[in-house]
């Protein structure tokens, strides 16, 4: 090395010139250098080629220096970046690290640094730990592990939210310390991260609903995780057991002992809920309705702790939401049951649409919904049991005997408890234990066993006078009452067949058709003093023919249909049928001539026959009195 002007128009091209300037440390001596070093490439251009223009030696002379500094900078970044440059977090119980790339990753954060400077990811430890794949749409979360506060942390989040700068910043919600500022470098640095370590992260198979999944029962197996929406986190976190097995157990026999119908019941429909799927029935309601103080919420507490935690605000629910929350909460059991306290309590979006409510969440399905790509989300789906309490029967909500016959309803009469308290301080002290033990009893009963316990129950319950669905939900609950019985509690308490039997309804109460006849003859009997007599001034439906019949006009009679919730076209062609109306010509109506007017009319009968041709009365009151 020498000074700039101890160098030719060969030598200033070499290495030498070029290491005389690089290798100098101090950044100002290294500028000037490369002043000098171009002024003596400008000197030389003139003296060897003074009569042309262009200056050929100081061009090439800047075009190596162009090439060194590359080549340093190239240098350097590996330098920065080795093969060997991994995350110094000391996370994992094995002690393995992930490789990193050019990011500088330790207990201070991460960050790099690029020809703009020091780019800060994240200003703690933050790193993705695992992949979870959900099995009903293929849609992936990242596991993240942070340290916040002298702790470890973990947070599940929607590759959707760590791949895009302005969802990222949702995390600061987690306490992960994300800002605008640096969202963009956190993204890149989490993609790196699990491409750079794809091998090595695990990928685990997760769902967002519980229950049955194949021979696997989550929570209860490890196989798959849970990734359900964190509005349901309570819920998730209160399954699990806590307290004393023994305790539970000795005191829910003591409490099946006393022979109550309701402990019976509600207790077996929530071990009964998690065999619809293996049975591959239907939802269905079991309510427990009475009077106030005779211990309904305590029952329901009973039966929450089977699996989870029963005090207040954890497992157990309320109608206090909207229809689509209770969906998404069903789904989100699926197979657990899902319990709702007091059905007085619901928010007004459910009281007006109570029917619709209960026929949706015993559908077993519900809505499809476009999302705002103008797709379609999953819909949602579940087959459990939803038992809730009230003051009324639940029945008393709905009209329609579809809704009716999906209910089977347990009268919860005074006294079921001597010491309700006590029964209720140990619950919320002991559960969570015999929902573990009935599973387990399922999976190691003998191929075919459930089924065929099932279809005992099912041929004696069954008969063409009683509502099919509620034989099969009865029969259900009686199966889970013998499965628990011989396999937890072993006390021979089984649920008594006759009470079992006085749960189904009559299928003459159930049938819309049924029950439209009879709300019909009683706004007859109701208004007959108005409303078919012409001599009063108000609206007339008709007239009452011989104590017999009601004649009245077609629009009145589908407006008392609708006024009741009845189809009118259903009713007419059932009526038909069965001879409860007068036909003429092929019609279901007639003409009639009323106060000297022809008008169509419906001729209903006031009284049905019975096998020996002679007439009943349908409604409780004496017609032939009614009009005499």
């Amino acid at each position: 090395m020498g000074l700039p002007a101890d160098y030719d128009e060969n030598s200033i091209l070499s290495d030498g010139a070029m290491e005389s300037i690089f290798m100098e440390q101090d950044t100002i001596v290294r500028a000037r250098l490369l002043v000098d070093f171009q002024a003596r490439a400008r000197e030389l251009d003139e003296k060897i080629y003074p009569t042309v223009r262009k200056q050929h030696i100081l061009k090439d002379f800047c075009r190596m220096v162009k090439a060194w500094e590359s080549t340093l900078k190239e240098a350097k970044g590996k330098k920065k970046n080795p093969e060997s440059n991994y995350t110094d977090f000391a996370y994992f119980d094995d002690g393995h690290e992930m490789y990193c790339g050019m990011w500088i990753a330790n207990m201070n954060g991460v960050k790099m640094y690029s020809d703009k400077g020091e780019i800060i990811a994240c200003y703690h430890p933050i790193l993705p730990i695992e992949r979870l794949k959900n099995l009903e749409t293929g849609q992936e979360q990242l596991q993240l592990a942070y340290y916040r506060n002298n702790r470890w942390n973990t947070v599940k989040v929607a590759k959707s939210v760590v791949a895009t700068a302005s969802r990222i910043t949702a995390l600061s919600d987690m306490g992960i310390l994300v800002t605008s500022e640096n969202a963009r470098a956190l993204v890149r640095y989490l993609s790196d991260i699990e491409n750079y370590n794809e091998k090595i992260i695990p990928v685990q198979n997760s769902t967002a609903k519980l229950g049955w999944h194949g021979k696997d029962f989550i929570p209860y197996d490890g196989n798959i995780l849970f990734d359900g929406d964190n509005r349901f986190k309570t819920l998730f976190e209160s399954i699990h057991e806590k307290g004393d097995a023994d305790i539970w157990l000795n005191h829910v026999k003591q409490l099946r002992a006393t022979g109550r119908n309701e402990i019976s019941i509600m207790l077996a429909s929530s071990f009964a809920s998690v065999l619809i799927d293996r049975l591959n029935g239907l939802p269905f309601f079991v309510d427990l309705w009475g009077e106030t103080e005779g211990g309904k919420t305590v029952t329901l507490m009973l039966a929450a702790s089977v699996w989870a935690n029963p005090d207040e605000s954890q497992y157990i629910g309320d109608f206090k939401t909207t229809d689509v929350a209770l969906e998404a909460k069903a789904d989100m059991l699926n197979h657990l049951p899902m319990i709702l306290d007091d059905t007085s309590k619901t928010s007004a979006r459910i009281r007006d649409n109570f029917e619709v409510v209960i026929y949706d969440l015993c559908s077993g399905k519900g809505k499809s919904r476009s999302n705002k790509e103008l797709g379609i989300n999953r819909e949602n789906r579940w087959k459990n049991c939803i038992l809730s309490n009230g003051e009324r029967p639940l029945n008393s909500y709905a009209n329609q005997g579809g809704a009716i016959n999906r209910i089977i309803e347990v009268e919860c009469k005074p006294n079921v408890y001597k010491d309700p308290q006590k029964t209720a301080d140990i619950l919320k002290k002991n559960y969570g234990f015999a929902g573990r033990l009935f599973v387990n009893a399922i999976k190691e009963m003998p191929e075919g066993k459930l089924l065929e316990i099932y279809n005992g129950f099912l041929s004696e319950l069954y008969s063409t006078d009683k509502m099919q669905k509620q034989a099969i939900a009865v029969s259900v609950i009686l199966t889970a009452d013998k499965i628990a019985t011989d396999y937890i509690f072993m006390d021979k308490k089984y649920i008594n067949m006759e009470k079992a039997k006085e749960l189904l309804m009559d299928r003459e109460e159930v049938s819309d058709n049924e029950r439209c006849y009879q709300y019909i003859l009683d706004k007859i009997y109701m208004n007959q003093n108005q409303r078919f007599n012409s001599d009063v001034k108000a609206e007339q439906w008709g007239i009452i023919e011989d104590d017999e019949y009601a004649i009245i006009y077609v629009q009145a009679f589908k407006e008392l249909c609708e006024a009741g919730g009845f189809s009118y076209k259903s009713f007419m062609k059932w009526a038909d049928e069965n001879s409860i109306i007068q036909a003429q010509n092929g019609r279901t109506t007639i003409v009639k001539k009323i106060d000297g007017l022809s008008k169509r009319c419906v001729c209903i009968r006031l009284r049905q026959k019975d096998d020996n041709d002679d007439f009943i009365l349908k409604t409780e009151q004496n017609i032939e009195n009614v009009f005499s």
